[in-house]
């Protein structure tokens, strides 16, 4: 109980904050949301989109998984999306990575089992994909890196292959997807400078 007690009690301060700036914050933010973007993350605790983008309720649609993988047969994954392009009608899709991803490292080493190991297939696909640039890399943590950052590259193109994005661009809408790396050592985001447009743009 002692868990859930500080959570409450964080809540009602984080609640109380709001209110006493601006008696109508809530009841402006239960009018409903227009998010201008997807973020597509990874489920690491460090990793918090709208702490790191420094964004508030209302400003993000999230949808986060281990190693922030786009899979084209996950329905959960694409129901976000849909919900995301075709009714929030958001402007940009981000996926982002970060490095001392565990769901990387576990592409480097042993996978572990199902389903976890399963859903990781992803991963290992990429660095199968790249096997030999990443051969040379000899520095462990550079290698883990690389990964990192390559697996960010694939999900982008996984992305833009869905029904979804595919059907938005042809519509004609200006829908830009973007390739991001968090560093939690740093607590900066880059570019990875991978974005995909649509035909029209």
């Amino acid at each position: 109980m002692e868990f859930l007690n500080r959570l409450f009690a964080n809540n009602r301060k984080w609640s109380e904050s709001h209110t006493r700036l601006d008696a109508a914050y809530f009841s402006r933010l239960a009018e409903g949301q227009q998010p201008e973007c997807l973020w597509i993350g990874c489920a690491d605790s460090r990793v918090s989109p709208s702490l790191i983008t420094g964004l508030g309720p209302g400003e993000l649609f999230t949808h986060r998984n281990v190693a922030n993988v786009v899979s084209a047969t996950d329905t959960n994954l694409l129901s976000v999306l849909q919900y995301a392009v075709d009714v929030l009608q958001v402007d940009h899709i981000v996926v982002c990575g970060h490095y001392g991803c565990g769901g990387v490292q576990a592409g480097l080493e042993e996978m572990p089992p199902p389903p976890l190991g399963a859903w990781l297939h992803e991963v290992l696909r990429v660095k199968q994909e790249h096997q030999a640039n990443l051969d040379p890399i000899e520095d462990k943590t550079e290698l883990w890196r690389r990964l990192c950052e390559l697996n960010v590259q694939a999900q982008i193109d996984t992305l833009a292959s869905t029904h979804t994005v595919q059907r938005a661009w042809e519509r004609g809408e200006e829908m830009v997807l973007h390739g991001l790396m968090f560093d939690i050592e740093t607590g900066m985001l880059s570019n990875m400078h991978v974005s995909r447009f649509g035909p029209t743009m």
